[in-house]
């Protein structure tokens, strides 16, 4: 299968490479392929010739966003219609991953692909313009949202946390922020299984369970020898971040497992990151970020 990944030297982008070793794979990262040129992006699909291009390319600082949601709308709404455009004409399909926070957080379970976004941040809106261009413009696509990823190649989440509890010894979390964390490398797993059925529509792919900030964090520390570190619980408007999130966007998979492809509960898969990070850097600490 040959595959273009917009995007393709971030986390997610290298998890997907890894993921498709075997197939013929293009991954340019944004210093080769701008994805609002639109010039750039048909000489790059029709060029390369892709059965499927991967859009991964996108604009995710939640904060930056809020402060210029016009940008927002550029990168990850208008590139992701241009990259829409580009499949259209090569006759390609096209995977375009999105976020949980497109769901405004109101719902007290997890929310499943067919309920109705009403996102409530800049970045939300943004990702869930691009879902519409490619719902609009293609016929043969995939929509995958996801939520708080970590990984490989980046300092994330779980590095931060650890950092922050050495040399702080004690951390301040929020818990009316509950979704799932997502390996990517689970992530890009399951997409690769996903790509190679022409069952189209929305996915929801992140790892089983949920879990607030601060829950994730305490996990992190177990996980990491530093359970004896105070983690005190806050909220998102005592935290006072520049933005809101969703206070539950958890999500359930319930059309891929219609196709058999789940991905293992996220304690799992945290603690087989921070074991080969450690195993990786041969060190205590691991040393690798989030969505």
């Amino acid at each position: 299968m040959r595959v273009l990944i917009t995007g393709g030297q971030g986390q997610l982008g290298r998890a997907l490479q890894a993921a498709l070793a075997g197939h013929e794979v293009s991954a340019p990262g944004h210093a080769e392929l701008d994805v609002t040129d639109a010039g750039k992006v048909r000489e790059a699909v029709r060029g390369f010739g892709p059965e499927v291009v991967i859009h991964i390319a996108a604009w995710t600082d939640t904060a930056g966003c809020e402060a210029d949601p016009a940008r927002a709308l550029q990168v990850n709404g208008e590139g992701t219609r241009i990259a829409a455009e580009a499949c259209a004409r090569a006759g390609a399909a096209m995977l375009y991953v999105s976020t949980n926070e497109v769901f405004d957080g109101e719902k007290a379970e997890p929310y499943h692909e067919e309920d109705e976004p009403n996102p409530i941040n800049a970045y939300g809106r943004s990702k869930l313009e691009g879902e519409r261009y490619v719902q609009s413009l293609l016929e043969r696509y995939y929509v995958v949202r996801t939520s708080w990823l970590y990984g490989p190649g980046r300092v994330s989440f779980p590095e931060k946390i650890v950092q922050a509890a050495r040399e702080q010894g004690q951390l301040r979390l929020v818990t009316d922020e509950v979704a799932s964390p997502t390996w990517t490398v689970d992530l890009a797993g399951a997409v690769v299984r996903l790509i190679q059925k022409p069952a189209w529509g929305v996915y929801h792919l992140s790892n089983s369970g949920y879990c607030s900030r601060l829950e994730w964090a305490a996990e992190i520390l177990r996980l990491s020898g530093l359970e004896g570190i105070p983690v005190e619980p806050t909220t998102q408007r005592e935290f006072g971040a520049p933005y809101r999130k969703a206070a539950f966007s958890a999500l359930a998979n319930v059309r891929g497992a219609r196709l058999g492809i789940e991905l293992r509960p996220w304690q799992e898969a945290l603690a087989e990151h921070l074991q080969t990070s450690r195993s990786d850097s041969g060190a205590a600490a691991p040393a690798t970020q989030v969505n």
